[in-house]
């Protein structure tokens, strides 16, 4: 809502209120792994009960189909994804098996519990059993045939593929499927999506892909990116590659139209050995980048305008696994306490993902975050337009209070800071790939002063403007929520 908006005077104290208070979430789409590798878990009805009255969470991914679990989702209205361990494909291809497990395991449940997807192993290319990849989608067939029988249509078949099913994906667009994967067995599963209207569901992990040169580009930060001369395309995160990757082998076996699904992607909270880039902040920044960067619509360079269900990994650490990374991708840990802050708490925290990064200690020693005397152009023009997707640029704009000097170094350099004072103003938020520095003088000028500390708005934020709420990025239902609130309140 403009900041020039103003209520008219006849509009009630009451109706005034109810528009000011008014909360307008951002509908994001994202789900959670639910493991159960572990022997300090609570029980699935307080899981069910914490998901959904104290996260934002709307759809879960469990690794199997326990009943207890199922039961526990009852009446709750999150989505259930089930899956068929990979050790009860091969079972499930015989028409009589896959309708006695949807009469065993769906319909006792469905549709008080939203089973909303059958995931029929996992990742099951990678086991290189030939006999077990032959028979995946006889048995997804098998399945959706006996969901049909029970008059069920609504729930989808698929399988989640690790993308070890690619033989090339650097640049995105070299993208393809193994050979003796593609036409044989890729082809006809893709077949069968379009077929049914269901999501060829996929496992992007940029943490088993990162080097020490690619942390940034895996973690959603500043970095010069990687450009991929086919296209044109300067890649600045790692996501967006693989998940174009993916994109460009669907296409290239006439398939691009098929949508795709997240099953799993995560970042460990913990490493083994020497590895410090594995902690928390990293998580955060991960997870919560993530999450932003797939529900805003935006897509990815091949696939614009896309929103792709997602599913992190994972709900809880889980202490039985083999290994400390493995045991540290939680977002929670079995007391329900969060391991870090990706924004899908209801219980006070933010309520619209952000870059989650705890702030830094206050040591009384007021800082700020400006380009490096070294910075190049292209350096401080990647920079400006990272901080500027992510923080109120207003002042540097035209007619805007630090608009001038008129340079790329003075806009980049406001824009940093921004950021670095928006997103924790720990000494990693002005890293920039090494672009970025620590000053301890105040680099404000004349009437262009430099946000320090909680003056610098990230985008996602509502602001409010003499007392009437202010223009949001949640968009224009919210104004218009808003105002039929108040309507009502005249009538």
């Amino acid at each position: 809502m403009p900041s020039s908006l103003r209520l008219p005077t006849f509009v009630s104290l009451s109706a005034f209120l109810l528009l000011r208070f008014v909360y307008c979430a951002d509908a994001y789409s994202i789900g959670v792994n639910y493991g159960a590798l572990a022997d300090n878990l609570p029980q699935p009805s307080a899981v069910a009960n914490f998901l959904a009255s104290k996260t934002t969470i709307d759809r879960v991914k469990l690794f199997d189909a326990n009943p207890d679990m199922l039961r526990a989702f009852a009446g709750t209205n999150i989505l259930l994804t089930i899956t068929v361990p990979n050790s009860n494909i091969i079972p499930l291809v015989d028409p009589a098996a896959a309708r006695s497990f949807v009469s065993s395991q769906i319909l006792p449940f469905y549709p008080s519990t939203r089973i909303y997807r059958v995931a029929v192993g996992n990742e099951v290319m990678a086991t290189s059993d030939k006999t077990l990849i032959a028979k995946t989608l006889p048995a997804m067939k098998s399945i959706r045939a006996a969901l049909v029988a029970a008059n069920i249509t609504s729930i989808e078949v698929t399988t989640p593929h690790s993308l070890g099913i690619l033989s090339a994906s650097e640049p995105p667009s070299t993208g393809r499927f193994r050979r003796g994967y593609d036409k044989v067995i890729l082809a006809p599963i893709l077949q069968f999506h379009r077929d049914t209207a269901s999501a060829f569901m996929v496992n992007p992990y940029p943490y088993f892909g990162y080097t020490a040169k690619t942390l940034d580009y895996a973690l959603f930060k500043p970095n010069a990116g990687i450009f991929d001369a086919a296209t044109g395309v300067n890649y600045t995160n790692m996501f967006d590659a693989q998940m174009d990757a993916v994109y460009t082998a669907m296409k290239r076996l006439g398939y691009g139209d098929v949508k795709i699904a997240v099953g799993e992607t995560g970042w460990p909270s913990q490493g083994d050995g020497d590895r410090p880039e594995l902690n928390p902040e990293n998580a955060a920044r991960y997870n919560g980048n993530l999450i932003r960067h797939v529900s805003s619509g935006k897509g990815t360079p091949l696939m614009p305008g896309r929103k792709f269900e997602t599913y992190l990994f994972a709900l809880f650490n889980e202490d039985l696994k083999p290994s400390t990374s493995e045991r540290n991708f939680g977002l929670f840990r079995p007391d329900f306490t969060p391991v870090y802050d990706v924004g899908v708490s209801r219980d006070g925290q933010s309520a619209s993902p952000a870059p989650a990064s705890p702030a830094a200690p206050s040591t009384g020693v007021r800082k700020w975050c400006v380009p490096t005397p070294t910075a190049t152009d292209q350096q401080l023009q990647s920079n400006l337009d990272y901080s500027c997707s992510r923080v109120d640029c207003r002042a540097i704009q035209k007619d805007g209070r630090c608009f001038e000097p008129n340079t790329l170094r003075s806009h980049t350099a406001y824009a940093m800071n921004a950021y670095y004072q928006a997103f924790g103003r720990n000494d990693y938020d002005c890293d920039f790939g090494k672009t970025g520095t620590i000053v301890t003088v105040d680099p404000s000028y004349q009437a262009c002063t430099y946000p320090y500390a909680g003056q610098a708005v990230k985008l996602q934020e509502q602001k409010t403007v003499n007392g009437v709420l202010g223009e949001s990025k949640k968009g224009p239902m919210c104004m218009w929520l808003g105002l039929l609130l108040v309507l009502g309140c005249l009538v």
